[in-house]
């Protein structure tokens, strides 16, 4: 019973039902955003081998989507992110219980690959689960739940750099480019780049995360951070690397920052890459 007339009451059957449907959607076929940012690199490239497998890209899409199969044979890390208004009531089991029923639904009735495992033993949980799960306190009575499959391709090419002040701007540009340039032709590019700035070590990770959640070929609403995310850009396609490392125009198809602040005496930044296949579905309850 809810004892707050304010309250808005919502079974977490809901939820469960509702990351099984964005969990069948996303592992499907790339965002609107993520596909037109595609085409855009297909004008753009000069090199034939780059030209030839972004092509192929946008072909190996539609087919997912007509066919309704996967558009990338890892279904990834199931991701799910919530916000949750502070005037929401949750009802029935709890929910992180429902949100693994929800993925685990979803990777049966998908015939989705199921990749979890013990991280020690490496044996196979066999229905993708548990999912990681992020939750935020926001206002109003609804609940925004986002479902982010994480391919490991490029989740493996991802990092956290403890900065301090002094290495300012410059440091972060350099950091970011780095791990671009490290990473090479692992995390499949053209890549779109998360970055989290600020925070403590897990904060700026969780940043990194959450910044790829933003829709391709959109900037921050800060000036001097789309500045900074027009520039990391600029730079890390000028590295060369290029569509699956055949070279080119294209290694990253985005840079996203999302920022928060920090102590007096850090600069925490965390790369998150996310490989071509950017995959993402969002419902509000």
């Amino acid at each position: 019973m809810c004892y707050n007339c304010r309250m808005r009451v919502l079974n977490t059957k809901e939820i469960e039902n509702a990351v099984y449907r964005l969990a069948l959607k996303a592992c499907n076929s790339l965002t609107p955003d993520c596909e037109r940012a595609i085409k855009d690199a297909l004008q753009l490239e000069r090199e034939n081998l780059s030209k030839f497998a972004l092509d192929n890209i946008l072909q190996n899409n539609q087919i997912a989507k007509t066919e309704n199969i996967p558009v990338c044979q890892d279904t990834g890390l199931a991701c799910v992110m919530l916000e949750i208004g502070q005037e929401v009531f949750l009802d029935g089991e709890l929910l992180e219980d429902s949100i693994n029923c929800g993925v685990r639904r979803a990777y049966e009735d998908g015939f989705f690959r199921k990749s979890v495992v013990d991280p020690l033993t490496r044996v196979n949980t066999k229905d993708n689960t548990p999912a990681m799960i992020h939750t935020e306190i926001v206002s109003g009575d609804k609940v925004k739940i986002t479902f982010l499959p994480k391919g490991f391709g490029s989740e493996n090419m991802s990092a956290v750099f403890m900065l301090t002040p002094a290495h300012g701007e410059d440091g972060i540009v350099d950091a970011v480019v780095n791990q671009v340039k490290k990473a090479g032709a692992k995390p499949c590019p053209p890549v779109y780049i998360g970055v989290g700035i600020g925070g403590s070590f897990d904060k700026c990770a969780y940043l990194a995360k959450k910044a790829l959640t933003r829709p391709v070929g959109t900037f921050s609403d800060r000036s001097d951070v789309k500045q900074l995310e027009l520039k990391i850009l600029d730079k890390v396609n000028k590295l060369d690397i290029g569509v699956l490392g055949f070279k080119g125009k294209n290694t990253a198809i985005g840079v996203a920052i999302e920022t928060y602040p920090t102590h007096i005496a850090g600069l925490p930044v965390a790369v998150n890459i996310q490989c071509h296949c950017v995959r993402l579905e969002s419902e509000v309850l």
